[in-house]
């Protein structure tokens, strides 16, 4: 992929590096690519997270759109997973999510999805990356009788709330949670969702300002999540991050339970109750090398993809007739519901699994145990993005601690699609060891190519 897309959409520091000019000649590129398809005017919706400059940038993506004859249908604040669903349900041709998922408020991104809800295709993003960035000239306006209209969609929120609530089949009356709406866009449709399904619901961090999305709360930061769980007595607490296509669990106890590990005790369950297609499910390249050992010890197929991103599972997930894939960040699709990740829906499924168990969250999650893994982010300065590797004393450095690690861990290390972060993860059979090698490869990073250490 190129500069301004990569598999999962555009993305960069709001206002700067995706501002309104590039924003509108993307929704000029996308309509025009859909028209030429359809030969009538495209219907696109749009939803967007709490970010500052979301809705500014949903008007520059619309004034694009129109421009060249395109009607848009604004869902207001709504998930991810919202936008993807509500594609198919209400017949358009393309629906983008404005957001940078689990980033702060500094960055904003668009994640496009086709008419059906799934990533738009690869080949159309290339084409128009090549409109917006080479060929500007062939965005041709519409002449003054063909602009297109804006339509408000006022009743999206509950459109999707009402699908969330037919997903789930169990009484959850009985169970207290804490959701972390994280000041995002599932701060509207996290209590409608959950107790409408029964559950007593503490929401907190669901105050959004614009600023405070994913500040030290929701996937990114389980603090408050932890003590608000103990200081409740809850049976489980949720974490979601900005646009809730993640999901992340706390236990009783205030643990953590990653990705991973909903997505283990989602295949447990599935291959029980003899509903995993193939009794398999599909995991990222991020995926913990305990999951790969508990899932052969339990009969269940592993099938990893190369990429990193949520398009990747969901194409294998295609490809295979798979239901069933996750991530260890939270990304988990159940492809017999939904064509994406959605984090309200993979959390609530978890909570139906716990109390169909009549266990307690702890014991029920003990079921699979991942080998120690460290995660380490390490900014870089803005000159050395994209081309990190290029640095010796960096690349000598992983390069030596994975020698070290073979047979016995791994180590990796990837630059973040929406922000000039490098993401260091680092796993094995030894906690001590894999902190060493994590803290060695960030301190490289930091004296060569980013900001010294505080």
């Amino acid at each position: 992929m190129s500069r301004l897309f990569t598999a999962e959409g555009a993305s960069g520091r709001a206002m700067t590096e995706l501002g309104c000019e590039e924003t509108m000649k993307i929704g000029r590129a996308l309509a025009l690519l859909l028209q030429n398809r359809t030969g009538r005017p495209a219907k696109i919706l749009i939803g967007r997270d709490t970010r500052l400059s979301g809705e500014i940038l949903a008007d520059s993506l619309a004034v694009g759109c129109c421009s060249v004859g395109a009607n848009v249908h604004f869902l207001g604040v709504v998930p991810a997973p919202a936008v993807s669903y509500l594609c198919e349900k209400y017949h358009a041709d393309a629906g983008v999510m404005i957001t940078a998922s689990h980033n702060s408020y500094e960055f904003n991104g668009l994640r496009i999805f086709d008419g059906y809800g799934y990533n738009l295709a690869v080949g159309i993003l290339e084409e128009m990356e090549r409109l917006v960035t080479e060929a500007p000239d062939e965005l041709r306006l519409s002449g003054e009788e063909n602009i297109g209209k804006k339509v408000y969609e006022k009743n999206a929120e509950w459109d999707y709330v009402r699908w969330l609530i037919k997903q789930i089949d169990t009484d959850l009356s009985r169970m207290k949670i804490v959701v972390d709406c994280a000041n995002g866009a599932a701060c509207g449709t996290a209590e409608k969702f959950f107790r409408g399904i029964g559950a007593n619901t503490i929401l907190i961090n669901n105050a959004p300002n614009g600023r405070n999305i994913n500040d030290h709360c929701g996937t990114v930061d389980l603090e408050s999540l932890k003590a608000s769980v103990i200081e409740n007595r809850a049976q489980a607490g949720l974490a979601f991050d900005g646009d809730a296509g993640r999901c992340i669990m706390v236990d009783e106890r205030g643990e953590v339970l990653d990705g991973d590990r909903l997505t283990a005790l989602l295949a447990f369950s599935m291959k029980t109750e003899q509903k995993l297609n193939a009794n398999t499910c599909v995991v990222s390249q991020t995926t913990n090398l305990g999951f790969f050992r508990w899932a052969k010890e339990n009969g269940i197929v592993v099938s990893a993809v190369p990429g990193v991103g949520i398009r990747y599972i969901v194409e294998r997930m295609l490809l295979g007739d798979y239901n069933l894939g996750g991530s260890s960040s939270g990304h988990i699709v159940l492809i017999d519901s939904t064509k994406s990740a959605d984090g309200e829906l993979a959390g609530a499924k978890i909570l139906e699994i716990l109390s169909r168990s009549g266990r307690k969250m702890s014991e029920l999650a003990s079921v699979y145990e991942p080998y120690p893994q460290i995660e380490l982010n390490v900014e870089l300065r803005p000159e050395f993005s994209g081309r990190w590797q290029e640095n010796p004393a960096v690349s000598e450095i992983i390069g030596f601690c994975r020698q070290k690690l073979e047979g016995d861990g791994r180590i990796s290390v990837r630059e973040s699609t929406a922000s000039p972060v490098l993401r260091i993860t680092a796993e094995g059979r030894d906690k001590d060891t894999v902190w060493q090698y994590a803290q060695a490869i960030a301190k490289a990073i930091r004296d060569n190519l980013g900001y010294p250490e505080e």
